[in-house]
Parts: C-alpha cells; sequence; structure tokens
C-alpha cells in the first residue's frame, strides 16, 4: 500500500496541472488572471552584429592610459585617509 502511496505521488509531480489548478486547494482571491498565452523565451542565442572598431588608435590609447593613471593616483590619495578614518572608529 506504501508503494502505491510512492508511485501516485512520484507520478503527481509530473503532471501537467499545477496544485494551484487544482478545484480544493486553489488560488488566492486576489491573484491576477494568468495571460492566455505564455510569454515567450528571451532570445539568448541571438548575437549582435560584429563591431568594426574594436580597435583603439594610438591616441586613443594614450589618451585612456592617462586618463587611468590619473584615476589611479587620485585613488591613491582618498583610500589611506579613509582607512585610517575606518580603523579609527573602531
Amino acid at each position: 500500500m506504501a508503494a502505491v502511496l510512492v508511485i501516485g505521488l512520484a507520478l503527481g509531480g509530473c503532471s501537467a496541472s499545477t496544485i494551484a489548478d487544482l478545484p480544493v486547494v486553489g488560488a488566492p482571491a486576489n491573484l491576477p488572471a494568468r495571460p492566455a498565452q505564455p510569454g515567450e523565451y528571451l532570445p539568448v542565442h541571438d548575437m549582435p552584429a560584429p563591431r568594426n572598431d574594436t580597435m583603439l588608435t594610438l591616441d586613443q590609447q594614450a589618451k585612456l592610459e592617462a586618463e587611468l593613471i590619473k584615476a589611479r593616483d587620485r585613488q591613491a590619495i582618498v583610500t589611506p585617509s579613509a582607512a585610517s578614518a575606518n580603523s579609527s572608529a573602531r
């Protein structure tokens, strides 16, 4: 008898209906209606067109490196004072 119950529960888990569709359990009264057509899957395999301008010119690369160096230097100035303020607060 227990084996029949276990098999019934296992097969019931594979059914197409959900628990909310059962007449005894039902869904809450304030549940919005289900859409007539289920949503489509997102196009995860659609790839954008390849870019033609992916390489930086030497001038653009030099400008970017200079900006990164400036940002690193600004961060190095800000970081020690913030670290000392955090350690003194403990």
